[in-house]
């Protein structure tokens, strides 16, 4: 009888208003602000054996606001302080940094990495050997849900950022009804519930 193959899984994070609080644009060092009990809810993730990566879209970029450059160390920023605060390490942090509609050319794109496309998924899955059916997406936006429902994962909308926000623009449509497969507060919330599921 063969031995059973053990799955990995992902919880994948949206940054702005999940990780971080969202009050706009992040675009300083000083701007950064880990939300309460984030942390936390990431080592209980970690020492489940989930692995963490970051899906985020980063229009600044295509806007001239930041450079690629600029939102990585922005990036750096964000998981210095997590493990400063007692948090794990993430596994990696995968951006977007399109518009369909940039100031820059070269990131005026309809490409497939902006979230409700599943690019950032699939490429993280990818490279963390994930399989993304086993896997959760957890973000505060209705692009967030849908693109983790397209990559097949299951969903949890949470209510930290931008959930009321007006849609962001998107090269495609948006389904008229967004559905996740949980809703909550916040994502010491959300992994209470993602650790309750087989």
């Amino acid at each position: 009888m063969k031995a059973a193959v053990d799955i990995r899984r992902a919880v994948f994070l949206d940054r702005d208003g999940i990780l971080i609080r969202d009050d706009g644009v992040v675009s300083r060092l000083e701007g950064i602000d880990v939300l309460p009990g984030v942390p936390s809810a990431l080592k209980r993730l970690k020492e489940a054996g989930l692995a963490l990566p970051v899906v985020s879209n980063q229009s600044v970029v295509a806007r001239g606001v930041l450079t690629e450059s600029e939102v990585k160390e922005l990036q750096a920023e964000v998981e210095r302080r997590i493990l400063q605060a007692g948090g794990p390490a993430l596994d990696g942090f995968y951006f977007c940094p399109h518009h369909p509609k940039g100031t820059l050319e070269a990131y005026r794109s309809h490409c497939d990495c902006r979230k409700p496309g599943i690019g950032l998924l699939t490429r993280a899955a990818g490279d963390l050997g994930v399989d993304l059916q086993s896997s959760f997406m957890v973000g505060d936006r209705p692009t967030d849900i849908v693109a983790g429902r397209r990559a097949g994962c299951r969903t949890v909308w949470v209510q930290t950022g931008q959930h009321a926000a007006p849609l962001i623009e998107t090269a495609e449509p948006m389904p008229a009804d967004v559905q996740a497969d949980h809703v909550c507060a916040d994502l010491a919330a959300a992994v209470d519930w993602i650790l309750s599921q087989p």
